[in-house]
């Protein structure tokens, strides 16, 4: 199973996306556990997931999450701006998928 984090300010605004790349995980056969928090929760929940995901509107954060995640050796992106906007859940999953592959391969 893979286990894809999303953050945002308050994690509610991810939750919609949540919703859609679940969605998108079933219509894909691919097991997933995917969960959206707040920029609070992050530190403590990161260990638990295999990736992060960052909301547009916190890109600017992007370093210390990066820094943080990297102590758990867990990578972190911001979601495409376009993705996000449009829900598009399938994209915003592929995405992680080729986050965590490419982490796994370096």
């Amino acid at each position: 199973m893979v286990k894809i984090l999303l953050c945002c300010s308050a994690g509610m605004s991810t939750s919609m996306v949540v919703q859609r790349m679940e969605k998108a995980a079933v219509q894909l056969g691919i097991d997933a556990s995917i969960a959206a928090v707040g920029t609070e929760e992050f530190s403590e929940k990161i260990v638990d997931y295999d990736c992060c995901l960052l909301g547009p509107q916190i890109k600017y954060k992007l370093t210390d999450f990066q820094s943080c995640a990297g102590e758990y050796n867990k990578p972190v992106a911001v979601i495409n701006t376009m993705d996000y906007g449009m829900l598009n859940g399938e994209k915003i999953l592929k995405s992680a998928l080729s986050l965590i592959d490419s982490h796994r391969g370096a």
